[in-house]
């Protein structure tokens, strides 16, 4: 390729970029315009500090105008949680935690045996939190791409009074006009990276130079295989009988709760090298690196029907 060519074509790649994060920060601002009492979830993975970035384009350092939810299941990685705090306080954006843990307290969660994932449970938490603040707009950083049921939602996606998603109740979102009236009880979860790939998210962590949690990056790590996954080894995760404990190079493409998720072989230790991985990539994020999306394809429809985001 011969420089003019090679020049065009980062033109063209920082235009798609450019649409894109034009369209999350109108999002993003629309919310702010709209809602009384809107929250931006933030776990401190690499969607939500997306868009985390786009926020802080759109309103400034300090000046974010809605404050920064996260579910906690108790089971997150700790290089995670730090760098969210970290980044929150770097932001000076208000944060709030909400635990399952404290469900579970308070009996409004019951895990069916200890060892049992407390990812589905975050339902719960979030349904509270919602009560308690009257959160009356949510806003995630989930994309068409990672699944079926997500490429089927509206990105101002309606929710009942019990926090349930319709899929045959969808509003229409024609030339971007949003129908955000609510009746009370209701609210919505909003998707600004909604038309996000995940290899728009690398190309744009690349360009905006966006620091993340360590375990993006290739590592070492101890790991064991389990049904096509490489599952890691921690105190929530330990070898079943008859597995056998690998070391290899690592790298997590998503960064969730600890006893269902997991890492994919990687040698990529900058975004660049992360995107030339996800161009050669044939299985989705998702489905590479989730546990608990393993079922059935139609698990996460239901989930979102319950109230998961």
């Amino acid at each position: 390729m011969n420089a003019r060519n090679d020049h065009e074509l980062h033109l063209l790649s920082n235009a798609h970029l450019d649409a894109l994060e034009e369209e999350t920060i109108f999002i993003l601002r629309e919310v702010a315009a709209a809602f009384e009492r809107p929250t931006l979830l933030f776990s401190g993975g690499k969607d939500s500090l997306v868009m985390l970035k786009c926020a802080e384009k759109a309103f400034g350092i300090g000046r974010i105008p809605y404050p920064l939810l996260m579910i906690d299941t108790g089971h997150n990685f700790p290089e995670v949680t730090d760098f969210r705090d970290l980044r929150a306080k770097e932001l000076g954006a208000e944060l709030i935690v909400r635990s399952v843990e404290d469900s579970m307290q308070r009996g409004t969660v019951r895990l069916a045996h200890p060892d049992e994932s407390r990812n589905v449970h975050q339902s719960v938490t979030l349904l509270e939190a919602i009560d308690e603040f009257r959160f009356d707009a949510l806003i995630g950083g989930a994309r068409r791409d990672e699944e079926k049921a997500r490429a089927k939602e509206r990105i101002f996606s309606h929710r009942d009074s019990f926090g349930q998603w319709q899929p045959k109740s969808q509003r229409p979102e024609l030339w971007h006009l949003f129908n955000t009236r609510l009746h009370p009880g209701e609210h919505f979860r909003v998707f600004p990276i909604s038309n996000w790939t995940e290899l728009d998210v690398w190309q744009y962590i690349a360009r905006e130079h966006i620091a993340l949690p360590s375990l993006y990056y290739s590592h070492t790590r101890d790991v064991i295989e389990r049904k096509g996954l490489l599952v890691p080894v921690t105190h929530m995760t330990p070898p079943r009988d008859g597995e056998v404990v690998q070391q290899r190079q690592v790298r997590f493409r998503t960064v969730g709760d600890i006893t269902c998720t997991c890492p994919v072989e990687s040698t990529a230790t900058s975004p660049d090298d992360i995107v030339i991985e996800t161009l050669a990539a044939d299985v989705s994020e998702r489905g590479a690196t989730r546990m608990d999306d393993q079922t059935s394809d139609a698990s996460m429809e239901k989930r979102k029907k319950e109230g998961y985001f």
